[in-house]
């Protein structure tokens, strides 16, 4: 399922992240998945939300540079081998994935993941024959 990933780029000092889970905290907005990648400047924490629409409007109300981007996120069996069977499909129909993370907790016994590709569409229909 295609969904919007925020990614908010932060200064590399302290507190960063904290302001940004306080305002969400605040404001009722539920993180569901997080990653942080680095550079020496700056950090680029990218977020799933059940609101994202209101958590970018909100953080950039506070002067956070904020970017929206379609991801897909994807069940994944929780067991030996699970991730390897959605990868593999993947793979099999020349999907290149830039970046991948996985989801806060699971769900009916699943976990989730979070891709983001060239072509969302093309990825949601892989996906959907694997279900």
């Amino acid at each position: 399922m295609t969904i919007q990933q925020l990614s908010v780029f932060l200064e590399n000092r302290a507190g960063q992240l904290n302001k940004v889970t306080e305002l969400l905290a605040q404001n009722n907005v539920d993180m569901q998945a997080l990653n942080i990648a680095e550079t020496s400047d700056y950090g680029v924490l990218r977020l799933i939300v059940d609101m994202p629409q209101k958590a970018a409007a909100l953080l950039r109300e506070h002067g956070f540079i904020v970017r929206e981007t379609p991801v897909v996120q994807s069940p994944v069996p929780d067991r030996p081998g699970g991730l390897n069977a959605v990868l593999r499909a993947i793979a099999e129909a020349d999907i290149d994935i830039e970046y991948m993370y996985s989801v806060l907790g699971q769900r009916n016994g699943l976990a989730y993941m979070v891709f983001r590709v060239d072509d969302t569409e093309k990825l949601d229909s892989v996906l959907a024959g694997l279900a």
